[in-house]
């Protein structure tokens, strides 16, 4: 088997109303996805997504020609890009398409076939009063959620525990709550200073008092002492490694035993071969691999394979927050959107491959 073509499209939705994510000063005003196609002699054609892709336009030709099969080699040509230019992620979704077509089998069966559907946490993107944000916890414990995700502004630290605060006093002990601080990594553009160590352990201490499952990115990547000073002084598990640029800089976390909670994201961050051996390591040393999933429906798709396949929990992170963030805007190129059961379980898609099922008239609408 050969490959014969490479092709992205790029897609741009118009939101309106805007979305205000809690991590991006600027309000997104549309949501931009990119498909890439891996197409192969054999008329197999694999579909990945999950970020932007730009700067690939010039390497396509290291791919053809090449067996789209022999993933390792694939993940290796990937990995030498990476160094020279962006993380290409999405790309290697496409190949695990074509190979679990081949096999006619789902790819999580292929990663190990560990689960067939996973809990779901809402992972909510927004910062609301405490009030609202204690109101769209209750929607949520209602669509059937076990656990959701608050975020944190640490420069206005009061208001968001307060948010916290008001949300445990409505739900009792019906949901998990976990808190994402966003002080790991940075949006382009923003040059906001992180909180220190002194400040995040009083915010970290009185979220523990919450009873917050876990503490989300709060110190950047390079404070690795803060990051293990953090577990042990406050006892609350800590989480992070979503962004993480290189697959030594992980490796380098799991042997300091940095983090309780590995959330490496499959299509922005290491990968879908490397994530399952890192997910691994880290179940060995009794870590959890929770896969931050923040991107759109194809995205979804991966990190959800790549979970289930190697039994990652306890929880998967579900982007949801209506009604400016909600399913259907996020994975508005599939004829239906991911979604959970009203137990609150994402499903594993039965299909061979990654499961993707484009909506064609959408897709035309919204290509740029």
């Amino acid at each position: 088997m050969k490959v014969t073509g490479i092709r992205l499209r790029r897609l741009r939705l118009d939101l309106d109303p805007p979305f205000f994510a809690a991590w991006d000063p600027v309000p997104r005003r549309h949501f931009d996805a990119t498909l890439v196609y891996v197409e192969t002699a054999e008329g197999v054609v694999g579909v990945g997504s999950g970020d932007t892709m730009e700067g690939f336009e010039g390497y396509q030709d290291l791919f053809i020609g090449t067996d789209p099969l022999n993933i390792v080699e694939q993940v290796g040509r990937i990995e030498s890009i990476n160094f020279h230019a962006g993380r290409f992620w999405p790309l290697e979704v496409a190949f695990w398409d074509i190979i679990g077509k081949v096999a006619d089998l789902p790819v999580s069966q292929l990663f190990g076939g560990a689960q067939d559907k996973l809990p779901a946490y809402a992972s909510t993107g927004e910062l609301r009063s405490a009030q609202e944000r204690a109101d769209s916890a209750l929607a949520i414990r209602d669509a059937g959620f076990r656990a959701m995700k608050i975020r944190v502004d640490p420069s206005d630290a009061a208001a968001g525990i307060d948010s916290v605060r008001a949300t445990r006093e409505a739900v009792g002990d019906s949901l998990e709550i976990m808190v994402d601080l966003n002080q790991s990594w940075r949006m382009a553009g923003d040059t906001r200073a992180p909180n220190d160590f002194v400040a995040i352990r009083r915010i970290v201490k009185e979220l523990g008092d919450l009873d917050v499952f876990w503490v989300e990115e709060p110190l950047p990547y390079a404070d690795r002492t803060g990051l293990r000073r953090l577990r042990t002084e406050t006892g609350v598990r800590v989480a992070g490694g979503e962004m993480i640029s290189s697959s030594t800089e992980v490796l380098d976390y799991l042997e300091g035993d940095i983090l309780d909670v590995y959330q490496m994201d499959v299509v922005l961050a290491v990968g879908m071969l490397r994530a399952r051996t890192f997910a691994e390591v880290a179940r060995h040393k009794n870590r959890s691999f929770t896969p931050h999933s923040w991107t759109n429906g194809i995205g979804v798709l991966a990190n959800i394979h790549v979970s289930a396949g190697v039994g990652g929990g306890p929880y998967f992170e579900f982007p949801f927050d209506p009604p400016g963030w909600t399913p259907r805007r996020r994975d508005f190129m599939l004829t239906s959107p991911v979604t959970v059961d009203d137990e609150g379980f994402v499903h594993v898609p039965d299909a061979p491959g990654i499961g993707v099922h484009l909506d064609e008239e959408a897709c035309g609408r919204w290509a740029i």
